[in-house]
């Protein structure tokens, strides 16, 4: 039941990571050719990536737990409780980590 839907779309998102990595490797090609510094092509190094997946999955958790509290006391259908709340708290957990990530970055600086 689910091939129907998942071979296209898995087909279609590698036809389209294959496009996007041969646009990217043209223009850095391009780029290397007038003569820009390849420093722009390094990415910033993403700081504290423990405290972000620590912070994601304990969101993740509080989030099925109040899925669950909201299921056994018939506030919410199980379904919609369990992605709602997993979404959500899991979100709320990135954009707080995203904060503390922030200020520890200040801080050392």
């Amino acid at each position: 039941m689910m091939t129907e839907i998942i071979v296209p779309v898995s087909f279609f998102a590698l036809v389209l990571g294959i496009i996007y990595l041969a646009i990217r490797k043209k223009e850095r090609l391009a780029m290397m050719e007038k003569g820009v510094d390849p420093s722009t092509f390094v990415t910033k190094k993403q700081t504290y990536p423990s405290l972000k997946w620590g912070m994601f999955l304990i969101g993740l958790g509080v989030g099925l737990i109040i899925a669950n509290l909201l299921v056994k006391n018939y506030i919410m259908d199980e379904h919609v409780a369990y992605f709602s709340m997993v979404f959500l708290f899991g979100g709320i957990a990135l954009v707080i980590s995203y904060f503390v990530g922030k200020k520890q970055a200040g801080n050392e600086e």
